[in-house]
C-alpha cells in the first residue's frame, strides 16, 4: 500500500508540483537580481539582509588556515571533513534556480554569491556559515576546524567585499573552546555575530553555556541561532522521526525550545546586553508561545524568582527573528497583519533572504504588502541595522562599492 501511494505522490509531483516549483525559484532569482524593493514597489531604500550562507566546498579548501599538525592528520587519516550539510545541495528546498556553482556548492562562490545576494540595494549582508564543526567529536580538532573557517571567512569573504559581515563559527558543543576562539577573533570589525546551532546536546539557556554568551558580550556580538544543528540528538521528544520533511517542519518546536530555555534560566538577567537572533524558524508562533508561557510564568514564578519580568518581555528586548520562511497563509491579509502586531511589529523581524536556500517567496510578498512604509523600512533595514549596531561606514562602504 504505501509503494502504490509513493507512486502515486512521485506521479503527481512530477506532472504538477515541479513546474509550480520552477516557476517560483525562477521568480525568486529574478527578485534577487532586480533588488527587494523594485519587487515590492516600496520607495527605494537601504537593505540590511541578515542571512546569507557562505559555505566551505571541502576540507581541502581550509587547508592553509590549518596548523601543520592538522594538515598532517588531515593527509594521513580519512577525516574529510564535516561535511553533514542540513541543507542537501541538490534538493529545491536547499538551492535555488542560478546558485549552484560550476565547481563547489551552493553558497561557496563568492562572486555568484555577490552577483545574486548583493542586489543594488543591498547594504549589508550577514553571513551565516553552517558548516557542522558540532558533528566533530574530537574537541580540539573541532575547535582547529572553526579557527580556519573564521580565518578563510576573513581572507575569502570579508577582505574582498565590503558589504559583508560575518558569524564566527565556533565548536559550540564545548562553550570553554567556543569563548576562546569569540576571543581570538572577535575584535575584527567584519564580525559581528557568533553562529549557533540550533540543535544541542542541552538546552543553550543552561549554565554550561555561560562561557560562550560571556565571550560574545564582551566583544560586543549578537549569538545567531540557526535552525539545523547535529548534536546526535533527535528533533522531536519521543524519538527520531522517519522523514527529512518531519525534521524540517518540527524544528521552529526546535527553536521554541531554545528561547524557553533562555528566557526561563534567566540568560537575560545574567548578561542584560546580550542579544540573540533567531533563524529559518518562522516567527507566526510567536504571539501563542508568549502567551502560554506568561500565563505559565505567573502560575509558577517562585520556581524562577530570578525571572523579575514576563518573560514576554525580555523576548521582545532581547531576541530578533528573520523573515524568512514566513509561516502565513498568503490568502488572508487580516491574519498577517494581526499575527504581525501580535509579534510586537517591525522591531521584532529583520530581512532575511536565506540565500541560496529556497525562500518562500509568495510568502514574502503578501508578508511586505501589509506593512506601512515606515514598517517596511525597519523590517528591510532599519531593525537589523540596529540591533547589530552596524556603524554608518557600512553605507559608506556599499556606496564605493
Amino acid at each position: 500500500m504505501r509503494t502504490n501511494l509513493a507512486q502515486l505522490g512521485l506521479t503527481w509531483f512530477v506532472q504538477n508540483a515541479k513546474l509550480d516549483l520552477a516557476a517560483d525559484l525562477g521568480a525568486t532569482t529574478r527578485f534577487l537580481e532586480r533588488g527587494v524593493t523594485d519587487q515590492v514597489g516600496r520607495p527605494k531604500t537601504a537593505v540590511v539582509d541578515a542571512d546569507v550562507h557562505n559555505e566551505v566546498p571541502t576540507i581541502r579548501t581550509l587547508m592553509p588556515y590549518l596548523s601543520d599538525y592538522w594538515q598532517e592528520t588531515v593527509n594521513s587519516t580519512a577525516f574529510d571533513g564535516a561535511d553533514v550539510r542540513a541543507f542537501p545541495p541538490r534538493l529545491p528546498t536547499s538551492t535555488r534556480t542560478g546558485a549552484m556553482p560550476p565547481n563547489g556548492v551552493p553558497g561557496s562562490d563568492i562572486d555568484l554569491l555577490t552577483r545574486q545576494a548583493l542586489g543594488p540595494d543591498v547594504e549589508v549582508a550577514i553571513l551565516n556559515c553552517t558548516y557542522a564543526v558540532d558533528a566533530i567529536h574530537n574537541p580540539y580538532a573541532a575547535a582547529a576546524v572553526a579557527a580556519a573557517i573564521n580565518d578563510w571567512q576573513i581572507a575569502e569573504w570579508l577582505e574582498r567585499e565590503p558589504r559583508l559581515r560575518a558569524s564566527i563559527v565556533v565548536p559550540s558543543q564545548n562553550p570553554e573552546l567556543a569563548a576562546a576562539e569569540i576571543a581570538r577573533v572577535g575584535e575584527h570589525p567584519g564580525f559581528v555575530q557568533v553562529a549557533v546551532p540550533a540543535r544541542t546536546a542541552m538546552p543553550i539557556g543552561r549554565l554550561e553555556f555561560h562561557p560562550l554568551f560571556a565571550a560574545a558580550v564582551e566583544h560586543n556580538l549578537v549569538v545567531g541561532v540557526h535552525a539545523g544543528g547535529f548534536s546526535g540528538y533527535p528533533t522531536t521528544a519521543v524519538g527520531w522521526p522517519t522523514y527529512c520533511i518531519e525534521d524540517y517542519a518540527g524544528m521552529s518546536t526546535v527553536m521554541q525550545t531554545q528561547v524557553m530555555s533562555m528566557l526561563v534560566e534567566g540568560l537575560f538577567v545574567e548578561f542584560p546586553k546580550l542579544r540573540v537572533a533567531m533563524f529559518d524558524t518562522g516567527c507566526t508562533w510567536l504571539p501563542s508561545f508568549m502567551s502560554r508561557l506568561d500565563k505559565d510564568w505567573k502560575g509558577l514564578r517562585r520556581e524562577t524568582p530570578w525571572v523579575l519580568k514576563q518573560p514576554s518581555d525580555y523576548l521582545r528586548e532581547h531576541i530578533r527573528f528573520t523573515t524568512n520562511p514566513l509561516d502565513i497563509p498568503t490568502q488572508d491579509m487580516a491574519l498577517i497583519r494581526a499575527l504581525f502586531d501580535q509579534m510586537g511589529g517591525s522591531e521584532m523581524l529583520m530581512h532575511g533572504t536565506d540565500y541560496p536556500h529556497w525562500e518562500f517567496k509568495a510568502q514574502h510578498d503578501a508578508f511586505m504588502s501589509i506593512l506601512t512604509d515606515d514598517e517596511y523600512v525597519d523590517v528591510i533595514g532599519g531593525t537589523a541595522r540596529t540591533f547589530y549596531q552596524l556603524s554608518p561606514q557600512a553605507a559608506r562602504n556599499s556606496a564605493d562599492a
